[in-house]
Order: structure tokens, then sequence, then C-alpha cells
């Protein structure tokens, strides 16, 4: 256990993962717990009186253990977890939650910050200083440091049961993705789809001990089944389990613990003084408040659902005409989209793929950053990791500095979550004229090297990487004094602009010719592909933002408004989509009950903000553009304004120092085609 409890003897002060034993983490959370009690204790009985450094900063720096303890468990949940380990977690949710409610709620503690923060116009802080002082103050005015006795008690309540609720939807939305496998005997149900997605599927079968081959919902399995596989009831059958996850009135279903996280999320914003959890939240982000949300959805939504229904009437013409379906099912759309996509393009992803070699895509990834903001990757063999696959990474600067540590997890297994999400080991922070450098890390879900093959990744996924990898830069180039202030500690609808804009390159000549080379010959891209790749980036993206827009107002819908009145998940999530769904609704499907983002994740009330940050990224993108893709003047003020500031300053005034001015919309419209 002590390893738990101190700093590690490793280089760079790195996690030692191969020594972590689960039977330790409890005792260590216990152990982590009282001793961060105990540097609170000191700041609430030192006799002086309340300054910024011995108040703020002091609780600032405070809990440093038990911070990186819980970054390292809960990480490790997500990307390698088992029963025990979501049994720790359990366990230890209510002790966190308990302890964090002790410090939000504690009257003798709020009185010191509250004296420091009423003088805070003599105090001479810097923005940084200024910025931190508001966040203290209002995380406890925020969490319930002006409530009553007795409404206190009910916020402890109410915070240690969402803790618990939100684990256990996550619990089973994994559960249900691990118990479902398609098992295919037949060689011809196979028709259509790529050779390396057979394979794949012929070797899990294989480990299994099966004859045939098995597809299950990991996205490498699952996106290209239903893109590719000519057997239309296959498609429905897998695309339905999909979409029935939790949702099966078995042990791993979800409903009443999506109304539960829903309602109680209302119950505590109004017991803070609050509308709806909305109110609450969109308080501490750009948007401000959820009727600006909505009316920013809504606009966009006017502008995307005419292009939407012209390319859905477009898709539905086309699969009429070379397979007699008059009604598109969702289990449709992917299928005839990539046919209609090859159709139009002449363009395959499958014949993209043996160019975007996953080492040769990471390395590209590499070089651009080195371009841009002068930074190298060195892969490291003598830092410990949590699994065989995961990679790490010394990140150095351009007089041979440390910057980061990166660790890289890119392929799928049991004990792994779905998707993709970048992460942290260790914040940036300075403390006693040292520069803590971060630890940071991406995990994806790609396509393993199967037999001599290599890792060979959609052009999706290749964009999945470089959205992964602009968070890891925002995390990696933070330079700021405070931790609870440093790399992707921003406004939740600000944190999407360093992945999203880092998107760009991946459709830029100049950028692919950097790392799109066949994995055999080593021939660079095509540039009759590149072309291809630009033309058909906007491709039906009427349809994709429509998508995204509803998603938004769903989560809007279930956070901006009383949840108490909802009285069946299924019927207010199809009444969200009205007007906004364009295939007809799947009886047997619910999205609410496995939408990890905002019932487990930290985008409740946020999900909105993947569109937003569009407006910012492509209208940033439009000045790389205007300037070169690789202009270092551009590239400095980004990484000097936004990268390294992490949430010192205003999201806007970080983005007008960039740019000189306020995002406008017109870039965003324009490069998805709906000008």
């Amino acid at each position: 256990m002590k390893i738990l409890t101190q700093k590690f003897n490793t280089k760079y002060n790195t996690a030692p993962f191969s020594l972590l034993k689960l039977e330790d983490y409890n005792p260590a959370f216990v152990e982590n717990i009282a001793a961060a009690k105990a540097e609170i204790d000191t700041i609430i009985n030192n006799p002086a009186t309340p300054t910024f450094e011995n108040t703020i900063e002091a609780l600032e720096f405070s809990g440093e253990a038990l911070d990186r303890l819980s970054s390292i468990f809960f990480n490790l949940n997500s990307a390698e977890t088992n029963d025990e380990m979501q049994k720790i977690a359990q366990d230890v949710s209510p002790l966190l939650t308990a302890f964090s409610n002790d410090i939000a709620l504690n009257e003798a503690l709020f009185k010191r910050v509250k004296l420091v923060y009423e003088q805070k116009d003599t105090l001479k802080l810097t923005p940084e200083q200024t910025t931190l002082l508001d966040k203290k103050f209002k995380s406890f005015s925020r969490n319930g440091a002006l409530l009553s006795n007795e409404k206190k008690e009910r916020l402890r309540e109410i915070d240690s049961e969402l803790a618990k609720l939100k684990l256990t939807y996550g619990e089973n939305v994994l559960a249900e993705t691990n118990n479902y496998q398609l098992h295919i005997t037949t060689a011809k149900e196979l028709k259509g789809l790529p050779e390396g997605t057979i394979e794949a599927a012929e070797s899990l079968a294989k480990s299994k001990n099966l004859e045939g081959w098995i597809f299950t919902l990991d996205y490498p399995s699952y996106i290209p089944f239903v893109t590719y596989a000519d057997n239309r009831e296959l498609r429905k059958e897998l695309a339905v389990a999909n979409g029935k996850k939790a949702f099966q009135n078995n042990k791993f279903d979800n409903q009443e613990i999506t109304l539960k996280i829903a309602k109680l999320r209302f119950e505590r914003a109004n017991l803070l003084g609050y509308k709806t959890h909305s109110h609450f939240v969109l308080e501490e982000r750009m948007a401000q408040n959820p009727e600006k949300v909505t009316s920013f959805l809504n606009d966009l939504l006017s502008k995307a659902k005419p292009a939407a229904q012209k390319e859905f009437a477009q898709l539905t013409a086309f699969a009429s005409g070379i397979d007699g379906i008059d009604q598109l099912e969702k289990w449709d759309g992917a299928y005839y989209s990539e046919k209609l996509k090859q159709k139009l393009f002449d363009f395959d992803d499958e014949h993209l793929k043996p160019y975007f070699k996953l080492e040769n895509v990471l390395n590209g990834a590499f070089t651009i950053a080195e371009k841009l903001f002068g930074i190298t990757f060195k892969e490291v063999f003598d830092i410990d990791k949590y699994h065989e696959d995961v990679q790490t990474f010394e990140v150095l600067d351009l007089q041979k500095e440390l910057v980061a540590i990166f660790y890289a997890d890119f392929f799928p297994r049991k004990g792994k979550r779905n998707g993709a999400w970048m992460t942290s080991f260790k914040p940036q922070y300075s403390k006693d004229g040292v520069n803590q450098r971060p630890h940071v890390s991406i995990v994806c879900n790609f396509t393993p090297p199967l037999g001599s093959k290599p890792s060979l990744l959609t052009f999706n996924e290749v964009t999945t990487l470089f959205h992964e990898f602009g968070h890891a830069l925002h995390g990696m180039l933070a330079n700021t004094k405070y931790p609870s202030l440093s790399g992707t500690s921003v406004y939740w609808d600000f944190v999407e602009l360093p992945s999203q804009v880092m998107e760009n390159w991946c459709y830029e000549p100049e950028a692919l010719a950097i790392f799109a080379r066949h994995y055999e010959t080593n021939e660079i891209i095509p540039e009759g592909y590149v072309d291809k790749i630009k033309k058909s980036a906007s491709f039906f993206e009427g349809m994709a933002t429509l998508r995204q827009i509803s998603f938004g107002l769903l989560d809007m819908a279930f956070h901006s408004n009383n949840p108490n009145q909802i009285i069946d998940i299924k019927t207010f999530e199809k009444e969200a989509f009205e007007g906004k769904s364009l295939y007809p609704d799947v009886a047997e499907n619910c999205m609410s009950v496995s939408f990890s983002h905002i019932f487990q994740g930290g985008y409740s009330s946020g999900y909105y903000s993947y569109k937003w940050a569009e407006v910012l990224d492509a209208d940033a993108f439009a000045y790389f553009q205007e300037k070169g893709i690789f202009n270092k003047e551009v590239a400095t003020k980004f990484k000097d304004n936004v990268l390294s500031k992490g949430g010192t300053e205003l999201p806007m005034e970080l983005y007008k120092r960039f740019r000189g001015q306020e995002p406008k919309p017109e870039a965003l419209l324009k490069r998805a085609g709906l000008l």
C-alpha cells in the first residue's frame, strides 16, 4: 500500500503500474483522504490572518497524493478494468464524494476563503491568481457553502448517490458491449466486408475456440460491418443490438438509473438556487445559460436541416435505384452512404487504409507538432505501463528539456470501454520553483495488427487520433502555476478547440505528405486520393450536423427542464428527437441509456460543446490557412495564448488574443458546405 501513499521512486515520478495491487487501493484511498483532511485542518487552524498564500494557494496544493491516486485508479478503471476494480470503484467513490463535500461545506474554511475573496480588489493579484481565487470561492458558493445544515446534509446524500449511479451506468454499458457477439458460420454472409475485417473476425473466433467469424459491438468490428456487409438482416441485427445496450429489462438495464441521475441533478440544482441543472452548469461556460445554447443549436438546425433532408432524399433514391429499398432504416445509412460516396468520388475508405499505417500516422502527428510547436517525441522503454499494448514517449523541447510523458493506448480489449479519450496521470503545475511536467495519455479503439499485417486505420480513425492528440497537446504544453487551471482544465465548451483544430491537418496535402505512405511500398498517397479526401470532406455534412444537434438537444431536454415529469425514457427521447431525425424510430432501441458522455462522463448540459468548438476551430484554422498551415508565428500565438494557458483566463479573452477578433461562424458553414 505504501507505494500508493507517497512519491513514486520512478523515472520522472511516473506511475509504477506493474507494482500496483488491487488490494492496496482501498487502504491507500483511506490514508490519502486522511492526509488531505489533515492539510485542510492546518489551513483552518492557522492563527495568521487569511491571505492568498496561506489560504487559497495552500488549499490549491492540498491533497496532492489523493489527486494522483484518484487519477491513476479511475483512468485504469476506464482503460484496464475488471470486476474487482469496478467493486473498488463503487467502494471508494462515496468516500471521495464525502471528502469533497467535507471541503465544500466546511464553514471555517469557507470563512477564510471568503475573507480573502472580499479583499481581492486590493491584493494586486496576477490574472491567474485572480482566476484561482474566483474559482475557489465559487467551489464553495456553488456547492452548498451557503446552505442551511439540513440542506447541506441532503446535498451530501445526492452527491454520494450520483457518484455511485454514474459508475453503475458505465459498468452496465460496458457489460452489455462485452456480452454481445454475432457469430457467423457461413462465408456467403460475409459478402461486402473488407478482407481485414474478415481476418479480425476469424482471429477473434479462434481465440474463443469457435469456427467461423465473430463480430462485436467494439468499434473496429461494428463500424466496418454496418458500413460494408451486404447482408441487410445481419446489419440490422448488429445495429439493433448496439442500440439496445442497457435497454433490455435485464440486470444491466439503465432506464431507471438514467432517470434517477437526471432527477438528482435537478434536485441538486434547485437546492443550490438554480432553476435547472443546465442553469447551474452553464453559469461556468462560455455559453452562460441554456437559452443561449438552445438558440445556438436551433440556429444551426435551421441551416443544417434543409441540407440534411436533401441528402437523405438523395440517399433514398440511390438505395431504391440499386436495391429497390424505398424506406431507409438506421442500419442502411452507413452502408448506402459509403456506396454513394464511392460512386460520386470514386472513393473507398478501404483503398485509403494501406496509406494509414498506425505507426506512420502517429509519427506524422509528432512531426506536425514539432513543426508547429518545437517539440519532439522519443519512444522510451524504461517507463512502466499498465498494459503491454501501451507505448511510452518522452516529449522534449528544442533545448532537450522534458515537456511531458506521453502514453498511447490504441487497441480494444475486454476491460476497456469503447470510444476514444485523452486523460492525464499527473497534471502540470509550478511549485517551489519547479515546473512539474505532466503525464498525458490518449486511449483509442483501433483495429489491431493481424498476423504480418500492421494496424491500418480508416480515415475516420486518422482524424480520431489527431483529435485526441490535440487534447494531449493541450495537456502537454500547459505552462501554468496551479494544477486546477492547467492543461484541459478549461471551460467545457472551450476544451474541444485544440482537439478539433488538429483534425484539420488531416485534410491538407502538405500534412498528408508527411505520414500517408503505403505500408508495403512506402509510396506517398496519390494526389488523386488527397483530392478525393478533400472533396468528400463535407459529404453528407448536413446529416452529420443534424445528428450532432439532435444529441445536443436531447442533452438539453434532460437537463434544462424538470425531469420529474418524465414518465418513460424512450417516449421522452422520441419527443426530443422529433423533427431532428431522418430515419424511422427503432422500437427496441434507446440512446439515452448508453449516452455515456452525458450520464457517466462530464458532458451533461455540455454536448453542444462539440458544435460550439467547431465554430472556434474552423475560424482558428482559417487563420492558419491564410498564413500557411505550418506558419510558426500563428502556431506560436496558438501555443502561447491557448495551449499553454489552460483555464487561467476567460476563454474568449485567450481566443481573441490569439486571433485578434471573436470567432465568426462563416468559416464553419463554408467548410461544412452549409452556406
